[in-house]
């Protein structure tokens, strides 16, 4: 039988590794689809099966039959609000993610099944586009240069979106002594036969040290291999910032400030405005952004998917009260800067509507072209700070200096309002500084839900499960006012560490049609 495939699409497997046959996976008509071999063919029909494989990490699929019916799963807008939606510093108010807000989704709920659809929908692009492309290097149809750097795209892709699963469906690296519990299943085979349907079906979830070890072997790959500089596709950088949150989450600090130097003459700088890296015109050109992923009005991810579509236009997530009013986020701060309304951008990184405070780091509610941030400068200053803060002889000087770089742009008198020496002189006080610092920089850019994940159990800040919040909906305008701390009411209570809640389930989809995770059911689920 010959083997077809949509270009835009890599594969048309069908929900991950979901019950289907040879027929009806891979005997595709359209007149826009050609042969798997074929797709490998010449340099052009490469190029754009590359391009697909962004788009795919880019919009995703989600329950649509078209290519670009996706909602943003798995590196687009999903990514973020997901993220967001899971912590306490944002508020949900409307129906949209309600469900990921409350933690009361099932092996069914949309969301999160799609979260592991298009995971690994994209997983298995980028295993096919690391097995044509090799084989199309050794027929002399690209270069073996242009071949690896294609190839490190590919893994640095395969390698970040197992990394996100993990966060999702697996328990924290530190659960157990040696990780070994439960991981995802990490996939390094091109699916689009039957018979590989048949062989990777029977092959169940790795645990999350051997998840983490094939993680960092790609990431280490994808260093060495991509030559790309573009930074809506993966580059060398990229690969090393990665790997600095890699080794952050498992608590490897030697590693992540091995890897954060290796960026220090890369060219890549801390820009002099928090919010230069979120300005249209140069949100993949400043010299803090690593790698975003790239919309378009012509290649767009449509209202329900579009960063500024869900955080401006709809207003479906606001700022939590919770983050708003704590006083380590000091009030003239620029990051708190409000000149902007829900119908003009301005230049401030939040707006207020009917009361409430709303991100306004993401601003074209008409074409929808932001960038999604999936990794940028900061990120590795703050990854560094907080490990050389951590490491058995702490270097508090060090940590000092790399928290400041990033809150400092941020103050309005750097001169008497910066952290001190004095004001930070020990392990502890170093380290909450920074984490709070994380929570400020990185609002409404996905990045709590990571944080909670790798501070269960932490030695100094620990986190219980997943922290109590305000009730989904609208939160009066007079509980943003300044002054102090946010006290209450919580709508939504924590949820501990132990209840089975806090890991999503692997979705029914995955589970009807493949025995092996049936039997490996995250417990309780």
């Amino acid at each position: 039988m010959k083997k077809y495939i949509k270009i835009i699409l890599l594969s048309s497997i069908a929900l991950g590794l979901n019950s289907c046959n040879e027929d009806n996976l891979l005997d595709l008509k359209p007149i826009n689809q050609i042969s798997v071999d074929d797709s490998f063919s010449t340099p052009t029909l490469i190029a754009s099966t590359i391009n697909g494989m962004y788009n795919a990490a880019a919009i995703g699929q989600y329950n649509s039959t078209s290519p670009n019916g996706g909602r943003g799963y798995i590196w687009g807008a999903a990514f973020i609000q997901q993220n967001d939606c899971r912590g306490e510093d944002v508020v949900n108010t409307q129906a949209f993610y309600q469900l990921t807000y409350t933690t009361t989704y099932d092996t069914g709920t949309a969301n999160n099944v799609y979260y592991w659809v298009d995971g690994y929908r994209l997983i298995n692009r980028c295993n096919l586009a690391i097995e044509g492309i090799t084989n199309a290097v050794s027929k002399g149809v690209i270069s073996s240069a242009i071949g690896d750097d294609y190839i490190g795209q590919a893994k640095f892709l395969r390698a970040i979106t197992h990394f996100e699963l993990l966060m999702h469906f697996a328990r924290p690296y530190q659960f157990t002594a040696n990780a070994s519990h439960a991981g995802i299943p990490y996939r390094e085979v091109g699916i689009d036969t039957q018979a590989e349907i048949d062989s990777e079906i029977v092959k169940g979830r790795n645990t999350v040290e051997e998840c983490y070890t094939k993680i960092i072997n790609d990431l280490n790959d994808a260093e060495i291999k991509i030559t790309n500089i573009t930074k809506s596709k993966a580059t060398k950088n990229a690969a090393i910032a990665f790997k600095t949150r890699v080794y952050l989450h498992k608590r490897d600090w030697n590693n992540v400030i091995l890897e954060g130097n290796k960026l220090t003459s890369s060219g890549l700088a801390l820009t002099t405005n928090p919010k230069d890296p979120f300005i249209l015109a140069n949100n993949l050109s400043n010299t803090e952004t690593i790698f975003s992923i790239q919309h378009a009005a012509t290649l767009n991810p449509g209202v329900n998917a579009a960063l500024a579509s869900q955080y401006r236009r709809r207003l479906l997530v606001c700022i939590s009260p919770i983050i708003w009013r704590d006083p380590s986020w000091l009030t003239d701060d620029k990051r708190r800067e409000d000149n902007s309304t829900s119908s003009s951008p301005g230049t401030g990184m939040v707006f207020t509507n009917a009361g409430r405070k709303y991100t306004n780091k993401y601003t074209d509610d008409v074409n929808y072209t932001d960038a999604a941030p999936i990794i940028r400068y900061a990120e590795v200053v703050l990854n560094m700070a907080e490990a050389h803060a951590r490491k058995s002889s702490p270097d508090l000087t060090s940590s000092l200096t790399l928290l400041n770089s990033v809150r400092n742009r941020a103050l309005a008198n750097p001169t008497t309002q910066a952290y001190t020496s004095t004001t930070l002189s020990n392990q502890s006080d170093m380290v909450g500084a920074i984490l709070k610092e994380r929570r400020i920089e990185f609002l409404m850019e996905g990045r709590r839900w990571g944080d909670i994940h790798r501070l269960q159990g932490d030695n100094l800040f620990p986190i219980d499960g997943i922290p109590a919040k305000l009730a989904s909906g609208n939160p009066a305008a007079s509980t943003f006012t300044l002054g102090t701390p946010y006290t209450g009411p919580y709508g939504l209570a924590n949820i501990p560490s132990t209840d089975f809640k806090f890991l999503w389930p692997i979705p029914q989809l995955e589970t009807a049609s493949n025995p092996t995770l049936a039997a490996q059911q995250n417990p309780s689920w």
